[in-house]
């Protein structure tokens, strides 16, 4: 059996109903539910929750899967809100002992001092922007991708701890032209490659999760 920790950091604010993140957390407890060899846990953080036993979760976890809505290309604030007090709570507690380095030569071993090894992470972010502002010349992103580019913060501060990623999924568009149900075909189709197809097959660094 596999731990799978699931975050919606979809926040509700303003004009954003954090619906369409809401449908991927659910669509991810469904998916793993329905299946035979993973245990589930899932945090929204609208619903309020206690650090302690967030920081208890990301220990349980072989995975954990990120949901987040990206607002003037950061996290929302009350996702970084939630990694902050989260990963607070987990110094010394199974997220990370130290930044990694020692007196004697503080200049490297940065970022080693994780205490996550041998576990997972996946994310997904959604975007008002269409995927060609990141593909096509002379576009906004300068042809970096989210990974690269928005969400290099992020995938750094989950290496922090230790943790390898699993292929990210992006969605693009989802305010003027969003189309739902190809959307959650499309996600449902990548949880299904990660996590049951290629289980039979010799992973690569990051496409599937080694079971």
């Amino acid at each position: 059996m596999k731990n799978i920790f699931v975050i919606n950091g979809g926040q509700v604010f303003a004009h954003s109903g954090g619906k369409f993140n809401r449908s991927l957390l659910d669509a991810t407890v469904a998916f793993f539910e329905d299946q035979s060899d993973f245990n589930v846990r899932y945090t929204d953080i609208n619903d309020g929750y206690d650090a302690q036993q967030e920081a208890e979760s990301y220990k349980w976890a072989d995975v954990i899967i990120y949901h987040t809505p990206i607002w003037w290309f950061q996290l929302p604030n009350e996702f970084k809100k939630y990694i902050d007090e989260v990963f607070t709570a987990g110094y010394n507690n199974g997220i990370y002992k130290s930044d990694g380095r020692s007196s004697v030569n503080p200049a490297i071993n940065y970022g080693t001092g994780g205490l996550m090894h041998g576990k997972h992470y996946m994310v997904t972010s959604s975007w008002n922007a269409p995927e060609e502002a990141f593909t096509l010349p002379g576009e906004f992103f300068n042809q970096k991708s989210v990974d690269e580019g928005v969400l290099f913060g992020f995938h750094r501060m989950n290496a922090f701890t230790g943790m390898t990623p699993l292929d990210s999924i992006h969605f693009h568009d989802v305010m003027k032209n969003p189309d739902i149900e190809n959307i959650m075909a499309r996600y449902r189709a990548h949880l299904n490659n990660l996590f049951i197809k290629n289980e039979q097959h010799e992973p690569s660094s990051n496409s599937v999760i080694e079971m």
